[in-house]
């Protein structure tokens, strides 16, 4: 026992300053806290403002949690908000000692004098959690990841759920006022003028231009056709105008085909040589000669093909944020739709429609996300094939999902009367059909319906303009007017006033 001295006073300071040193402390803004709370308490507008940016669980001290739980309760039950009303909801649901008594919340009151700056605050509070909460994910996923019995995969699909729980439940976009929103608006009017009228991405086909303006921006298109239709001939030579004509970035997601294939099929319709003769590579001299010019231009388009398989719809987003970033895509284009996943974790525990559902929910969010067009290619079910007639799709034949129709802005059809074994178009001219295919648009959620016949090459997987000398002449308008940037009156733009009609409008 004589060999036991007292530690000196200096050196157990020394010790605990070296230990907090190596330690490690969860993120947090407790004093902020403190203040989001007290202005909540003494200002109305205080509560207003953060009322929608935060959550309990956002708070890192568990009194303020039940703090902010009785503040919540009462707004929605639109009681006042002060001291009194606040202690007696705590009292109510027994949180009173725990969030620390009446003296604490006094104190919490004193600590302020206004709720100016609250917004700021909470959004800081806000981000403390994000933090806290990808370092408690990244940890149980670092410990699964020990556990030789978790499935890779499984797990894969774990650390993706709970991320994407995390962007979906904390990152939210505020209002907007009409100032800012009506200079927006005249913004893209003086852009649409500039353009003759060509507000989203031009496709290169003349009369399907006309009807949309192009495809605009965070607008969720659902193209389908049964099998053999030529869904991706005609996304891959939309693809090919959009990115070689129009010098517009363009990726592709290919769940179905490589993208060797792809770019196999985009290179046959670039230079009029079949996609039999090269997978086989049975070239004539000429043939060899016609490549090399003419694949040049389609070497330096800007076009991004992606062919992971069983693409989920957190990878989708991931990869698309980055091709944004990066690359500046302005137009997205999936090959197909019912061959994603959901990405979630519970395997066989969904229905296949909700899983669908969910997908197009996610596709149409990440168009608004990201500003831009998407395109998802669908399948059609059988009942199609059953009926007689012309076989013509319609709404209803969308397979496994109504959500599809519902998420959709617009939903669109291929249709070729020759797959049938019909010669004839279901007109009153019986005009030929050979060589010719149908886009039908079934719904335009802003803008009109039609039926637009085009040119359909089979040897060479390619999909053109029926009228291509008008097709030509509309074109090389609108690349003359974008070259020149001239802003034309907003007579010249939209009509005569006596003569503007709402069909007129650009959007």
């Amino acid at each position: 026992m004589k060999n036991l001295q007292p530690i000196p006073s200096k050196s157990l300071k020394k010790a605990t300053v070296i230990s907090l040193e190596k330690g490690k402390i969860p993120p947090q803004a407790v004093e902020l806290e403190e203040a989001v709370l007290g202005a909540m308490m003494i200002d109305k507008k205080g509560v207003d403002d953060v009322i929608d940016i935060l959550h309990p669980e956002a708070f890192y001290k568990e009194s303020h949690q039940f703090i902010y739980e009785a503040i919540y309760t009462l707004f929605q039950n639109s009681e006042p908000t002060d001291l009194l009303t606040v202690a007696n909801q705590l009292r109510k649901t027994g949180h009173l000692e725990l969030a620390g008594g009446d003296f604490y919340l006094v104190g919490l009151t004193q600590k302020v004098s206004s709720s100016a700056h609250i917004e700021f605050h909470a959004r800081i509070i806000l981000q403390k959690y994000i933090q806290r909460k990808l370092i408690s994910i990244s940890s149980e996923i670092i410990e699964e990841s020990y556990d030789e019995t978790v499935d890779v995969f499984d797990l894969l699909d774990s650390a993706e759920t709970k991320l994407f729980e995390v962007t979906q439940g904390n990152l939210k976009k505020g209002s907007e006022d009409a100032q800012g929103l009506v200079n927006q608006a005249i913004k893209k009017i003086q852009e649409i003028s500039n353009k003759q009228g060509m507000s989203g991405i031009a496709t290169g086909f003349t009369r399907l231009d006309e009807l949309t303006s192009g495809w605009q921006p965070s607008d969720l298109v659902i193209l389908a056709a049964r099998p053999g239709m030529g869904k991706t001939a005609f996304v891959m030579s939309m693809a090919k105008n959009m990115a070689i004509d129009f010098d517009e970035p363009v990726a592709i997601f290919s769940l179905e085909m490589s993208s060797v294939q792809l770019i196999t099929r985009m290179i046959s319709s670039e230079t009029g040589i079949s996609s039999g003769k090269l997978r086989k590579g049975n070239l004539e001299p000429h043939e060899w000669e016609q490549l090399n010019v003419k694949v040049k231009n389609l070497s330096k388009a800007p076009i991004f093909i992606d062919d992971t398989p069983s693409l989920s719809i957190f990878d989708l987003r991931a990869k698309a944020r980055r091709l944004a970033s990066q690359h500046g895509i302005k137009i997205i284009i999936i090959d197909y739709l019912q061959l994603m996943t959901a990405g979630s974790s519970q395997k066989g525990g969904g229905n296949r429609e909700q899983e669908i559902s969910t997908i197009s929910r996610n596709l149409k969010a990440l168009a608004k996300e990201l500003s831009i067009p998407v395109i998802a290619l669908s399948q059609l079910s059988r009942a199609v094939e059953t009926r007689g007639g012309s076989k013509r799709p319609l709404l209803s034949d969308l397979r496994e999902s109504g959500a599809i129709e519902q998420d959709a802005d617009i939903v669109s059809f291929i249709y070729r009367p020759e797959y049938y074994g019909l010669t004839e178009w279901d007109d009153e001219e019986r005009t030929p059909c050979e060589g010719q295919a149908e886009f039908i648009v079934a719904k335009h959620r802003n803008g009109g319906l039609d039926n637009i016949r085009l040119k359909f090459t089979g040897h060479l997987a390619q999909f053109s303009n029926l009228d291509e000398d008008y097709g030509n002449e509309f074109h090389s308008k609108m690349n003359s007017a974008i070259s020149q940037s001239q802003i034309p009156s907003a007579e010249d733009a939209f009509g005569a006033p006596d003569n503007f009609d709402d069909n007129d409008v650009p959007f």
